[in-house]
């Protein structure tokens, strides 16, 4: 008997759409709750990133893990590269976020940050590239030929100390159809983990690759806004 906190995505195909991300077809929000760390709490041991990802309803649809190692977690923190597999409750990997090393600072515009989507892996249905701007966390969602789709923003600063935190999902024309949500998980949990929650909102009709590309997006935001060097 399967847990009730848990969705067995049916594995039905639907003609246009990767492979295991039917489901996603169906919703238009997702929660992403980060997996509290107990040795990264208390002593400031940088561990692998691991979330879960809901539904509306609280029950688990996905699960999504870091791959990295030691050394490349400790030296270079929320900076580092990595790749994040997103697996299904049925055990199988529907989608792959790599994310290559790139700068941070503002100063070097050349070396900002990227991301690329896969699902299924080794199928690129999408990119995330951070845009240039001295004040404003900007990013444009690309579709796999790298063609402009969608566009990504965010407060205007201080961002890492508010409660809750919007990143817009804008049209290329500066329309809001939806937001990626940092929301307050309590005060001790965000004093001694670096462990957060996510909310996205899109359209229920978003091309189910955009889709996935959200949730890839949800994990650079977290990465460089929201994780901690401790």
């Amino acid at each position: 008997m399967q847990p009730m906190n848990m969705y067995m995505v049916p594995n039905t195909g639907i003609p246009g759409c990767p492979p295991g991300l039917e489901y996603l077809t169906q919703v238009d929000q997702l929660l992403i709750k980060q997996k509290v760390e107990v040795i990264e709490a208390l002593v400031g041991f940088e561990s692998n990133n691991k979330y879960e990802i809901r539904n509306s309803v609280g029950q688990s649809v996905y699960y999504a893990v870091e791959e990295n190692d030691c050394l490349t977690r400790q030296c270079c923190g929320p900076l580092r590269s990595f790749t994040i597999r997103v697996i299904d409750n049925f055990g199988q990997e529907i989608i792959t976020v790599d994310r290559p090393l790139k700068c941070m600072s503002c100063f070097f515009p050349c070396c900002l940050q990227e991301m690329e989507i896969q699902a299924p892996p080794g199928n690129t249905v999408g990119y995330v590239r951070q845009q240039w701007h001295p004040f404003l966390p900007k990013f444009t969602v690309e579709n796999e030929r790298r063609e402009p789709v969608l566009k990504l923003q965010g407060p205007f600063c201080g961002w890492s100390c508010l409660p809750d935190v919007d990143f817009e999902i804008l049209t290329l024309d500066e329309v809001s159809i939806g937001k990626i949500s940092k929301q307050w998980t309590g005060l001790l949990r965000e004093v001694f983990t670096d462990s957060d929650n996510f909310g996205i909102q899109f359209p229920m009709d978003l091309d189910v690759r955009m889709k996935a590309v959200m949730i890839g997006a949800c994990f650079l935001i977290d990465f460089m806004f929201f994780e901690t060097n401790n």
